[in-house]
């Protein structure tokens, strides 16, 4: 598949995997999906497994299934035959038998889990033992995450408006982003885009990873748009929808970003609110490597209601 070509397939299956993430709580067709695209259903079908290298099926159960857990992560107390009903499974045994076969446990052993216990499992289940966390460390870590947010977090409650973006997305570690922002980068400086002094650089993720495999991990390298502009290839355009959001701004290390995001939702959790669907994304406000102890400026936005 030459470039200019595969740039047009990814700018069409841009669409369709916006239209899906904004719709797995709802009947998905192939047909419905690929006229997103602009593409016949048996093309579209073609070139979805082409890019991603799943199933256009595969890649929608898989996604419903991590969002049933990550709101039973967030919610203990929601009935399993609801998140079946909501989410396209037959039953509540059916979801059981897909959950099962996805993460190793059942769907209500999982909601009984503390999200530590969980990853504890999934790091130690191959090696065929389970370690168990202590209440004593567990508190231990609690109380130490949240001195940590008390001397290097400023955190608010705010309604932000619409942000429009232009994004790359990248698939995979976190770590390894820099090659979707190069590529956005290079669109945008001839743009004249990054000479706005308003414009920002956002990551979105688009998963959670103690739900998700690293390498399946989605993310979205973002611009803020100030301006209308035409868009092609691999760019794209979104939107992050207004709505309340907890924000943290944070002046950190690379390696503390995992605590930081930890200790926003430590945070929410003991201040009463609940997170909700919506875009979970880093605004960054300085170039590290101007920092005389390269560290970023960041705002971690978790949206709540």
């Amino acid at each position: 598949m030459d470039n200019q070509l595969q740039q047009t397939y990814i700018q069409g299956l841009n669409k369709a995997l916006i239209f899906i993430d904004n719709n797995l709580n709802k009947p998905l067709t192939l047909e419905q999906i690929a006229e997103t695209s602009n593409y016949s259903p048996y093309h579209f079908h073609r070139i979805f497994k082409a890019i991603t290298g799943e199933t256009l099926n595969n890649y929608i159960n898989r996604l419903r299934i991590e969002k049933i857990a990550s709101i039973l992560m967030r919610v203990k107390t929601i009935p399993l035959e609801q998140l079946a009903i909501d989410y396209g499974f037959n039953s509540g045994s059916s979801l059981s038998r897909s959950f099962k076969k996805f993460y190793g446990i059942s769907p209500s052993r999982f909601r009984d889990m503390s999200n530590e216990q969980f990853s504890k499992i999934r790091q130690t289940e191959s090696k065929n033992g389970q370690e168990k966390i202590s209440f004593e460390q567990y508190i231990c870590n609690i109380t130490n995450l949240n001195n940590w947010i008390k001397m290097n977090a400023n955190i608010e409650v705010k309604e932000l408006p619409k942000i429009e973006l232009a994004y790359v997305n990248h698939q995979g570690p976190f770590d390894q982003i820099g090659v979707a922002y190069g590529q956005l980068m290079q669109w945008a400086g001839p743009q004249g885009l990054m000479s706005n002094p308003n414009t920002k650089t956002l990551t979105i993720y688009h998963d959670d990873p103690k739900v998700t495999d690293t390498a399946l991990l989605r993310q979205s390298a973002c611009i803020t748009l100030h301006q209308e502009i035409k868009t092609s290839g691999a760019i794209g355009k979104r939107t992050i929808s207004k709505g309340k959001f907890a924000i943290g701004r944070f002046e950190i290390n690379f390696e503390e970003f995992e605590q930081s995001w930890n200790g926003m939702f430590l945070w929410i959790t003991e201040k009463g609110y609940q997170t909700r669907d919506g875009e979970y994304f880093e605004m960054y406000h300085n170039n590290f490597n101007d920092h005389p102890e390269k560290k970023c400026i960041v705002d971690i936005c978790i949206p709540i209601i």
